[in-house]
């Protein structure tokens, strides 16, 4: 296995239309759907990093920054920004593109977490990455304090689900105290 590889290696790009079943009743593409797009997406610069079978470990965050509508096409790239021993930070940038003008905007953006997995489904060593252009430098240089926020938020679930209940919630009556 290479020790390093470019973001390039990793890049993966795909553009599709909007569909009148892609879209809310704001006639903009559902949200859902968005995310579901990027996740596939950067599963697969995940894979081509790592060349290994990989889970989604987390999504920061999916920022929409302008609706995507029936008019436009929409662009994914993906690529993976950062490493740890068996963790990719993978950033998803989405473009519309009106079809009608050409013009194009930043719809969304997003970064998730993947986690590369060997034949037994325990976490495997990941190649580095080495960073190019100036996008990928920042994103690269950036990472180590998303990491910590990730680190520190995982941990905020952890106690937070230490006092959720798993029942289901017409299984337990609620008691009205009066």
């Amino acid at each position: 296995m290479k020790r390093e590889k470019q973001c390039r290696e990793s890049r993966v790009v795909r553009t599709s239309r909007i569909f009148p079943n892609d879209v809310n009743n704001h006639n903009t593409l559902f949200g859902g759907r968005l995310m579901s797009d990027i996740d596939q997406i950067a599963s697969i610069s995940a894979a081509r990093h790592s060349r290994a079978d990989c889970v989604t470990a987390s999504m920061d965050s999916v920022d929409f920054l302008h609706p995507i509508r029936p008019s436009d096409s929409v662009c994914f790239e993906s690529y993976v920004t950062w490493t740890g021993k068996s963790s990719m930070e993978i950033f998803v940038k989405v473009i519309a593109e009106d079809l009608a003008s050409g013009d194009c905007k930043i719809a969304a953006t997003s970064l998730l977490t993947f986690v590369a997995l060997d034949e037994d489904k325990k976490p495997l060593a990941v190649p580095q990455v080495i960073p190019e252009t100036e996008e990928e430098k920042y994103l690269h240089e950036t990472a180590p304090q998303r990491a910590e926020i990730r680190k520190m938020r995982k941990q905020q679930s952890k106690d937070l689900a230490t006092v959720l209940t798993n029942n289901y919630p017409w299984h337990d009556p609620v008691q009205v105290k009066v």
